[in-house]
């Protein structure tokens, strides 16, 4: 028998004009004209009032107060009142974070993490590990440091269940590793395949019959295992990893004048946009005016209606764009605040920074830091770095609570010391000139800094 009953429920809705927003503050300098171009060829109440212009931070106008309200207090279409401001809040997180993106190598594993039945701790651990991957799915850190506190038995279970997420062999130290664990993780795995790891240079030179021969396997067991390496990946993240091949024109310039850093929003590529003056005539319906007397008309009502829907739209927009300007700005603003060493004496005083660091200080949410520092590029008198360049974990990997180096400072001052007078020093030597001033590494850890920053061993470089 079929019963009637009443569900209730919230339910967040996402308004289409605010999703709009939220991907204006996705998009990069380039990117943006394209949308603008896009939204001018749609939109025939939209126009372009002027050449572009570059402002300053100083210059720059703040949105009106209450489109800036609009966009703090509200998700909707309309205004909240102050006593629905806490589920504002939470209405407005849900949408920054709930918008499409490309998947990245940590939101496809974390996303398989939350799905295992796992210990707190373990499940702490596992995500530690899968933040500190690059982009090959290998570790930036070393796990000793990363999890210097943690107990072995819990880092070994860790490395395990997340070496076993799909793609396979992530969470490892470099390729050879990776490609071990994925033949560990192979069913029914022929005998003879991780010894056969051990000659994948005559499999590259074709030498099959050579390395059977060294395995004590006939040519045709040979074959086959090397044909199932082949089917393995030695860089399993890299099929997230975004091309990163493009030009690179910044959407913020930082120069210092008179002693104060100025900084410059570059507006080149971004037309100045306004609304077209005959679509504000038909839609207010000015007084004596012969247009205005025959739109007035019934039969002309859809005509009104199409100019009145069309310049609310293109207001829309423009409110947007100049919210996302001014986001940026105030981010950057911030950002020069927090890195002030940097600016002033150069990459090797990069200061550890978190995303958590600029939302606390600007009181906004840590996805909107998030997607303002996405592909965008700041110019600065050291050279031209991705905004996320400036966001970095200190040496220690607890981030601006820990060291006061952070990783790509420590990297900078090995890059000053090895191109410096001191090309001849081992890693060893190295590591004493750190601890002198003040920065204490494992040999190992120099060692991958070093490759990292492509620089050969004392050997190579005398």
């Amino acid at each position: 028998m079929l019963q009637q009953s009443l569900l209730h429920g919230q339910k967040f809705t996402m308004n289409p004009q605010v999703y709009q927003f939220i991907k204006l503050l996705d998009l990069p300098v380039m990117e943006l004209r394209e949308k603008i171009a896009e939204e001018l060829e749609r939109n025939p109440a939209l126009e372009v009032l002027e050449d572009p212009k570059t402002i300053s931070l100083d210059a720059a106008t703040p949105p009106e107060k209450d489109v800036y309200e609009f966009f703090e207090s509200s998700s909707d279409s309309g205004f909240v009142s102050r006593g629905d401001e806490a589920a504002a809040e939470q209405q407005r997180r849900f949408i920054e974070g709930a918008l499409s993106r490309a998947e990245t190598l940590q939101d496809h594993l974390l996303w398989q993490i939350r799905l295992e039945p796992l210990k707190a701790d373990t499940r702490r651990i596992c995500e530690l590990l899968i933040q500190n991957l690059d982009d090959n799915g290998f570790h930036e850190e070393p796990v000793d440091i990363l999890l210097q506190n943690e107990d072995s038995a819990e880092i070994e279970k860790a490395l395990a269940i997340v070496q076993a997420l799909d793609p396979a062999g992530t969470c490892t130290s470099d390729y050879m590793e990776s490609l071990r664990v994925q033949t560990g993780l192979l069913a029914d795995a022929p005998k003879g395949i991780l010894d056969a790891l051990s000659h994948l240079e005559l499999l590259e030179k074709g030498k099959t019959a050579e390395a059977a021969k060294k395995m004590g396997l006939t040519v045709k067991e040979a074959e086959f295992i090397f044909a199932m390496i082949k089917e393995l990946s030695p860089f399993p993240g890299r099929r997230f990893a975004a091309d990163t091949t493009r030009y690179v024109i910044p959407d913020i310039e930082v120069t210092k004048k008179d002693g104060e850093f100025v900084i410059i929003l570059n507006e080149e590529e971004i037309p100045v946009l306004g609304i077209n003056p005959f679509f504000m005539k038909v839609a207010e319906v000015q007084n004596n005016d012969k247009m205005a007397e025959k739109i007035k008309r019934k039969e002309d009502k859809p005509v009104r209606d199409f100019a009145q829907e069309n310049i609310k739209e293109a207001r829309w927009f423009i409110n947007c764009i100049n919210q996302r300007n001014h986001t940026l700005l105030k981010i950057s603003r911030a950002i020069v605040e927090f890195q002030r060493p940097f600016f002033v004496n150069g990459p090797k005083h990069l200061a550890p920074l978190t995303l958590g660091d600029i939302s606390s200080e600007l009181d906004i949410h840590q996805t909107t830091v998030s997607r303002i520092a996405h592909g965008k590029y700041m110019q600065t008198e050291w050279g031209i770095f991705e905004l996320r360049h400036f966001f970095t974990n200190s040496i220690s990997g607890t981030g601006s609570k820990g060291s006061i180096y952070s990783k790509k400072g420590v990297k900078e001052v090995i890059r000053e010391i090895i191109k410096t007078d001191h090309a001849h020093l081992s890693d060893k030597d190295i590591v004493k000139l750190l601890e002198g001033r003040g920065i204490n590494l494992a040999r190992r850890t120099v060692a991958k800094y070093r490759g990292e920053l492509d620089l050969g061993s004392s050997f190579e470089r005398y």
